[in-house]
C-alpha cells in the first residue's frame, strides 16, 4: 500500500469531517487501485496518475458523503427497508461506490449503458465485499425500481438528467446532482414539475476548483 497517498486520503477525510475506520480507508485504496489495474484495458477514467485520482476521484466523492447523511438524516426510506441510491451514468463508480463503502447502511446501484463499465462495478463489489453495491447495465429511463435519491456527477445538464431519472426517483425522494460551479443557465432552464431547494458548495481537500450539489425534488404540483 503507498503510504503517501494513504496519508492524503486520511488527511483529506479529516477535513472533510468525516469519521471513517481503517477498513474504510483500506477499502477505498482497494477501489482506486481497482480503478487503475481496470482502465490500462477498458479506459475508464482519463485522469492516470494515483495521486491525482485521489484528489479528482475520490476525495471530490468523498466530499457529498456529510451532505448526504445530513439529507437522509430527517428522512424515511420509501421502501421502509433502509435507502437506496442510483447512480446515474456511473463509470467508474463515482461517487457511487464511494457512497457505498462509507454508508453501508445504504443500498447503492449504479447505472450505465456500457457494459463493460457495468461490469466494473460488479467486480467492484466482489473484490472490495460490499453486499450493498451492485452495476446494472441499463438505460436509466428503463428501470422500473424507485429510489430515494438519485445522483449524478459530471453526467448530463440537470434538466436532461432530471427527465430521463424521473421514472427511478421514489414519490418523496431527491435528486444530487455533482457540479462545479453553480450552473445558472441549467438551473434557469429545469424543466417544470423540478425544483431547487439547495445548492451547497463543496470544497474538495487539494482541488483548487469550485464544486457544489444541487439538491432537487419534485414539487408539490408535479
Amino acid at each position: 500500500m503507498n503510504l503517501e497517498l494513504k496519508e492524503t486520503l486520511k488527511s483529506g477525510v479529516a477535513e472533510l469531517g468525516l469519521v471513517l475506520s481503517e477498513h474504510q480507508l483500506t477499502q477505498l485504496l482497494d477501489y482506486l487501485a481497482l480503478i487503475q489495474k481496470w482502465t490500462k484495458v477498458y479506459n475508464l477514467t482519463a485522469v492516470r496518475d494515483p495521486a491525482e485520482m485521489l484528489t479528482h476521484h475520490l476525495l471530490d466523492s468523498l466530499a457529498v458523503i456529510r451532505p448526504l447523511q445530513q439529507q437522509l438524516a430527517g428522512r424515511q426510506p420509501a421502501a421502509g427497508l433502509g435507502f437506496r441510491l442510483l447512480d446515474v451514468g456511473s463509470g467508474a463508480g463515482l461517487p457511487g461506490v464511494v457512497i457505498a463503502i462509507c454508508c453501508p447502511e445504504v443500498a447503492v446501484s449504479c447505472v450505465d449503458t456500457v457494459a463493460k463499465k457495468a461490469t466494473f462495478i460488479q467486480q467492484a463489489a466482489l473484490t472490495l465485499k460490499l453486499p450493498n453495491l451492485k452495476g446494472l447495465h441499463a438505460r436509466v429511463e428503463n428501470l422500473d425500481d424507485h429510489y430515494d435519491v438519485v445522483c449524478s456527477r459530471a453526467f448530463a445538464s440537470l434538466g436532461d438528467f432530471t427527465h430521463w431519472s424521473r421514472e427511478a426517483l421514489a414519490p418523496a425522494g431527491i435528486w444530487l446532482a455533482m457540479k462545479g460551479k453553480r450552473p445558472a443557465e441549467e438551473l434557469a432552464a429545469l424543466p417544470a414539475g423540478v425544483e431547487v431547494f439547495h445548492v451547497e458548495q463543496l470544497s474538495v481537500p487539494g482541488l483548487g476548483a469550485e464544486r457544489c450539489i444541487v439538491w432537487m425534488r419534485l414539487s408539490a404540483s408535479a
